[in-house]
C-alpha cells in the first residue's frame, strides 16, 4: 500500500487534479459519449494517480495522468465489449491525410471567453460555432480524436502525446494530420471557415 502524501503534497496533488478535471472529463466524453461513464473514468484515473503516483515529482503528474486516463478509457471499452454493450471501433484510421505534422490549433482559433467587449450576439454565435466544432471532433475516429485532443486541447508535444497514447511519434503525427484533414473538410460543409 502506498503511503499517503504529506498535507502540503496532498494539497499540491488536489490542485493538480482540479486543474485537469474539466478537460479530462470533456476528452473522455468525446471518447465514450456518455457523461456518467466519462465521470466514472476520470474519477478512476484520478484515484489511480493518487494511490500509485502521489509520491512522484509533480512535474511527472501530467504525463502520468494522461496515460492513466487513456488506459482507463480503454479498460471501459473492453468492459463494454465483454458485456456486449455498444463498442466504438478505434480501428477506422483511413481518413484522407492533410498537412505533414498536424500543427494546427483549431480550439485556440475559436476560444470562447467572455471578454466583456463583445456583443452578446457575437458571444452566442461563437459559442454555437464552438459547439459545432466540438460535435465534429466527437465524430473523429477514437485514435484521431485522442491524438488531436492531447496535442491541441492538452497542449502536449508530439513525444508526450505518443507516450500518453502508447504509440510512436509518427503515429501521433499521422493521427493529428488525419484529424485536421477531416475537420478541414467537415467544418466548411457546416459553414464554418477558419
Amino acid at each position: 500500500m502506498t503511503p499517503l502524501p504529506s498535507p502540503s503534497r496532498e494539497e499540491e496533488l488536489n490542485a493538480f487534479l482540479k486543474s485537469v478535471e474539466l478537460r479530462a472529463f470533456k476528452r473522455t466524453v468525446y471518447a465514450v459519449r456518455q457523461d456518467d461513464a466519462a465521470l466514472d473514468i476520470v474519477q478512476d484515473a484520478m484515484i489511480r494517480l493518487s494511490q500509485s503516483y502521489a509520491d512522484r515529482p509533480a512535474g511527472e503528474w501530467p504525463m502520468l495522468f494522461q496515460r492513466i486516463l487513456s488506459n482507463a478509457t480503454l479498460d471501459w471499452f473492453r468492459r463494454q465489449k465483454v458485456r456486449n454493450a455498444l463498442f466504438t471501433s478505434i480501428g477506422d484510421l483511413e481518413a484522407a491525410a492533410g498537412g505533414e505534422d498536424g500543427d494546427f490549433d483549431l480550439l485556440e482559433a475559436l476560444d470562447v471567453e467572455d471578454t466583456g467587449n463583445e456583443a452578446a450576439e457575437t458571444q452566442v454565435s461563437r459559442r454555437q460555432v464552438l459547439a459545432e466544432i466540438e460535435d465534429e471532433i466527437g465524430k473523429l475516429p477514437a485514435r484521431q480524436r485522442e491524438a488531436f485532443l492531447l496535442r491541441y486541447w492538452e497542449e502536449l508535444d508530439v513525444a508526450e502525446t505518443a507516450a500518453a497514447m502508447g504509440c510512436s511519434e509518427g503515429s501521433v503525427k499521422t493521427h493529428c494530420s488525419r484529424a485536421v484533414a477531416a475537420l478541414s473538410k467537415a467544418l466548411p460543409a457546416r459553414g464554418i471557415t477558419l
